[in-house]
């Protein structure tokens, strides 16, 4: 469902024509190489395409329309090998509306000192040519992202890797379709938010459609694709007794599997890349998605439950940031506590809906009641997570903007068996500490619904927020809730209040 080789992020190399034929020669032959060895590196995992240098206010105006019309191409890399005058860049930097890396590097690592003249100063001139185009975009007020190094080092290349999977998860949004089946939880505030202007801002559409839809599509379910994902259940996960074939609830497993089918024909009948539910409106459901919802995350749908459309949107983008990388990325909730003063941690989890690209180990598929929303026990997978580090982030609608709130943590292995708690579930400490992270969330108005990444750092959040163009609030290590507090007092001056 993801493949982000099929993306292309464009290697665009500024000159101009002061220095001649062969000098321009040269600046072509080296952007080619390092635009194919970005391509072929293990890390990168979009396609790297060379364009021709530009070296005229028509032709850099032309590249970047180009890039708009593009349907494959998620970002441009600029690179100046030589100086290339900045106002040439204007028009093509005012109509660029992809995201844009600014590579500071020079096709040389070393000073050769014993042959090094003229000839080599006016070939490899990034060191002063770079802060040309870094001005022009610093007066154009543009926001995008600069990497400093050598093309060879692996330090670089990570950073360029970071901001490729961030604009393909931006990319991923332009023109996404999500739905909403029913409307929110009633009554809460922070799963609203103002659809049409995070359609504005973001690009994707969030658009409600009556359970009675989907119903429909679930009762068009054959009885040999129920019989075949049976199969593919039992194959996959420890089924608990009573789903066996012969088993008492074996016919409720059966229902989940005809739900799952039909909420995955639905979605792709739209061309939906995630969607939302919520207990308060199952009219014809018989239980609510549990497994179904589950594993069409694993296939990279966003998903969030009660209505919450922003959370299913962030889980999607950042499925598709994370691609093919170890580890998983699902909707999670802070649940409940453990406030031993020896070792507070935060119990995350939900009623039935936790990814099990998360999972520590093979899941068990079971049954049991869920206490919640008046329907029959619904089938879901349980399972703990892997230890390590993570995060969670949240986009929450402030009113005037919308803010990415994320916070740094560290999974931790259960003290404990919990044989009664029938859900996935994840412990986690989060930073810089108990007290000061969950003060620091709540201050900053983070929602209860996250999505919790397992191979995403901070750093890719950042550069989406950096494409997105909004508000982004770190709680890591070194946070202190007086300088949180000064910075939202400072976001809310920036964005004017």
């Amino acid at each position: 469902m993801i493949e982000l080789k099929k993306k292309q992020v464009w290697f665009v190399t500024g000159s101009q024509h002061l220095y001649g034929k062969e000098t321009l020669e040269k600046v072509a032959e080296h952007a080619k190489t390092i635009a194919a060895a970005l391509n072929d590196h293990k890390l990168i995992p979009v396609t790297v395409k060379h364009r021709p240098t530009v070296t005229t206010p028509e032709e850099i105006y032309s590249v970047c329309m180009e890039a708009n019309a593009d349907k494959d191409c998620i970002g441009i890399i600029a690179w100046m090998h030589t100086f290339s005058p900045a106002k040439m860049w204007i028009g093509g930097l005012k109509v660029l509306h992809k995201p844009l890396l600014h590579f500071h590097t020079q096709f040389n690592r070393d000073i050769p000192w014993a042959t090094i003249d003229m000839d080599f100063m006016n070939l490899n001139q990034s060191a002063h040519g770079d802060r040309e185009f870094g001005f022009i975009m610093s007066r154009m007020r543009l926001n995008r992202k600069v990497v400093v190094g050598h093309w060879q080092d692996n330090e670089s290349i990570d950073k360029i890797n970071v901001w490729t999977r961030a604009a393909a998860g931006w990319h991923d949004w332009q023109s996404a379709k999500f739905v909403r089946f029913g409307d929110n939880m009633r009554y809460v505030a922070v799963t609203e938010g103002d659809k049409v202007e995070a359609e504005i801002k973001f690009g994707y559409s969030v658009n409600t459609h009556g359970i009675g839809d989907l119903v429909k599509t679930i009762a068009e379910t054959s009885d040999k694709q129920i019989d075949k994902l049976v199969e593919e259940y039992a194959d996959s996960y420890e089924l608990a007794p009573s789903l066996l074939k012969n088993g008492a609830q074996h016919a409720s497993l059966r229902e989940a599997a005809r739900i799952e089918i039909g909420l995955e024909a639905f979605l792709q009948a739209g061309n939906f890349k995630g969607f939302t539910d919520t207990f308060e409106d199952l009219h014809g459901l018989l239980q609510l998605p549990g497994i179904a919802a589950q594993r069409l995350m694993h296939k990279g749908y966003g998903f969030a439950a009660e209505g919450d459309w922003k959370t299913a949107a962030l889980v999607r983008a950042m499925k598709v940031m994370a691609s093919g990388m170890a580890g998983g990325n699902s909707f999670m909730e802070d649940y409940t506590y453990h406030f031993n003063p020896d070792n507070r941690m935060v119990l995350g989890s939900h009623m039935l809906e936790i990814c099990p690209s998360i999972a520590d180990g093979k899941p068990a598929c079971e049954i049991h009641p869920l206490g919640i929303g008046g329907k029959a026990d619904p089938v879901r997978l349980v399972f703990g997570a892997a230890s390590g580090p993570a995060l969670n982030a949240s986009v929450v609608d402030m009113g005037n903007r919308f803010r990415l709130l994320v916070n740094e943590v560290i999974a931790v292995a259960p003290l404990h068996a919990m044989p009664n708690l029938p859900v996935a579930r994840v412990l986690w400490k989060p930073y810089p500490n108990m007290h000061t992270g969950c003060a620091a969330w709540i201050l900053a108005g983070g929602a209860h619904h996250t999505c919790y990444s397992q191979n995403l750092t901070s750093e890719y959040m950042t550069d989406f927020a950096e494409m997105a163009g909004i508000e982004f609030v770190l709680i890591g290590k070194e946070t202190t809730i007086p300088q949180l507090k000064n910075e939202l007092r400072w976001n809310e001056m920036y964005y004017g209040n």
